[in-house]
């Protein structure tokens, strides 16, 4: 992992979680940390959002599943995330006012993540911690 301890990340995630509680109505925040700590690859994940400006928060949760739903909470897109394209070939077909690279290979998505949002815009980066 990189600049951030895992211990830093999980106390950040916890006072982002503490201070909205509105986003996640009866979600314990002790159930959250442990599939936290028991899941390498999704804590990098966040670490990478909060690394590039964002503010992963819990969103939601499956009681069937026991897996819960992280968003970036951020009120714009980070800067680190600006001004990319989708893929490749949205790139490649951009001729004027070229963006310096596409979400897909800067691994802004990939295949543990779900892609929601209403307009290209307002793109939210939302997973489920298994």
């Amino acid at each position: 992992m990189g600049a951030i301890p895992n211990d830093d990340l999980i106390k950040t995630l916890k006072n982002r979680f503490e201070k909205n509680m509105s986003r996640h109505t009866g979600i314990d925040w002790n159930a959250v940390q442990a599939k936290l700590e028991t899941n390498a690859e999704k804590l990098e994940a966040l670490h990478e959002m909060e690394r590039t400006g964002g503010e992963p928060d819990v969103i939601g949760g499956d009681q069937k599943t026991r897996e819960f739903i992280f968003c970036d909470c951020s009120p714009e897109s980070p800067t680190g995330r600006r001004s990319l394209c989708y893929d490749r070939e949205a790139l490649a077909s951009r001729k004027e006012n070229k963006p310096g690279g596409n979400a897909i290979e800067n691994g802004v998505f990939d295949g543990n993540r779900d892609v929601v949002g209403r307009t290209i815009s307002s793109i939210a980066n939302t997973w489920r911690i298994r």
